[in-house]
């Protein structure tokens, strides 16, 4: 792939919308994968024949910084940009109308990722989109879109990683965050304030650290917010707590080469009151090797500057690819 794989990026836009995003936070994934596209210094080519796939380089977050009215629910100028721009690339590239937008790609860690992709109905239904809302019930597909890791950088650069071995991890689970969506409120519902195991907040006394919690918990609990991802997963693979992941239509980022069930648990909704029942059930020699393949895998979501191999990047990069391998151009609506 390193060899091989070549993108091209389209020039076209203005920043901030184009060729930009937000480096830090919550949405920082979206980010920092258009920076570094930009920096070109990893297989971006200039040469648009010679790319096997073409980036689409606009910011949904930003797109809702700049054009959409708070609390007016009006996301009409969103979608003039998003069918605008595609009408500019169609119309002054071949490539787009080639293959119907199958060989190009967006990237969005916004909630309105997919929302907005719906704009141009090839877009939504042909294109790679890399997208942290990673909802099947809201039309991902992925055996053509990938799932994009919510990661949290509050600075520049990545802190904290690692956590208490084992055998110091004394609390089974933990939780703590606001009533952001249904999921939550039925796990506070259920948990909050009534297990000695399972601690389960809605804001932390005072004097308890949210990352030490991370660090010396046996599990991480990880529900979802109002929409599927959550930056939690990340987090606790960072503190090499095993994510507990409480959703429902929700596919897990780079599942096409990591075996989630080997290094997390999956918790359907309905299933929220048997948290206890689920991980207690789980053997202390099983506990052992998924914490470990948590410690395995957590170079895969690491945000490096500039990259590194088998980093968070390349593992973006590598799910397009593997995305395209699937397109025949020559076949497509033949």
């Amino acid at each position: 792939m390193e060899k091989v794989f070549k993108i091209y990026v389209y020039e076209e836009g203005e920043v901030p919308i184009f060729h930009e995003g937000p480096c830090r936070g919550i949405y920082s994934s979206e980010g920092r994968f258009i920076h570094e596209m930009e920096k070109g210094k990893f297989y971006r080519t200039k040469d648009p024949h010679k790319a096997l796939v073409y980036f689409l380089p606009f910011s949904v977050v930003t797109m809702v910084q700049y054009i959409y009215m708070p609390e007016t629910f009006d996301r009409n100028g969103m979608k003039l940009a998003v069918v605008d721009y595609i009408n500019l690339i169609s119309h002054k590239h071949p490539f787009w109308n080639r293959s119907h937008g199958a060989d190009h790609f967006m990237l969005s860690c916004h909630d309105w990722g997919p929302f907005t992709t719906s704009f141009v109905p090839d877009l939504f239904h042909n294109s790679i989109r890399v997208m942290c809302n990673a909802n099947t019930s809201e039309g991902f597909n992925s055996s053509k879109d990938a799932s994009l890791p919510e990661i949290n950088l509050k600075t520049s650069e990545m802190s904290g990683i690692g956590g208490q071995p084992p055998s110091k991890r004394s609390t089974l689970a933990f939780y703590a965050g606001g009533l952001h969506g249904h999921i939550r409120y039925l796990l506070l519902n259920e948990w909050k304030g009534k297990d000695q195991d399972v601690l389960v907040y809605d804001k932390l006394p005072q004097g308890m650290s949210y990352e030490n919690m991370f660090k010396s918990s046996k599990f991480c609990l990880c529900p979802s917010g109002y929409e599927v991802a959550s930056p939690r997963v990340v987090e606790a693979i960072y503190a090499e707590c095993v994510p507990v992941l409480i959703s429902d239509g929700y596919v897990p980022p780079f599942s096409d080469v990591l075996n989630w069930n080997s290094f997390s648990v999956q918790v359907p909704v309905k299933n929220i009151s048997d948290i206890k029942t689920i991980l207690t059930a789980i053997s202390s020699r099983q506990y052992l090797r998924m914490q470990r393949r948590v410690k395995q895998v957590q170079r895969h979501f690491l945000v490096n500057g500039p990259p590194k191999r088998y980093d968070v990047f390349h593992m973006i990069v590598h799910s397009v690819w593997l995305r395209r391998l699937n397109i025949r151009i020559q076949d497509i609506f033949t």
